[in-house]
């Protein structure tokens, strides 16, 4: 799948994601997502499918 399409997750679902496992900051200062670990990105994936799978 392409990432021109934003993606899977929503934005506010990263921000929402990002800010409670403490990785939202390093976002914020350095303007994107771009320099966060491979590691932090797996934890807030796996953060949003323990979400997804609540809701189901």
């Amino acid at each position: 799948m392409s990432r021109r399409n934003g993606g899977l997750m929503s934005e506010d679902l990263k921000v929402e994601i990002a800010k409670e496992l403490g990785v939202y900051e390093q976002v914020k200062q350095d303007g994107g997502w771009q320099n966060v670990s491979s590691k932090n990105c797996g934890n807030i994936v796996k953060k949003a499918i323990e979400i997804a799978n609540r809701k189901v």
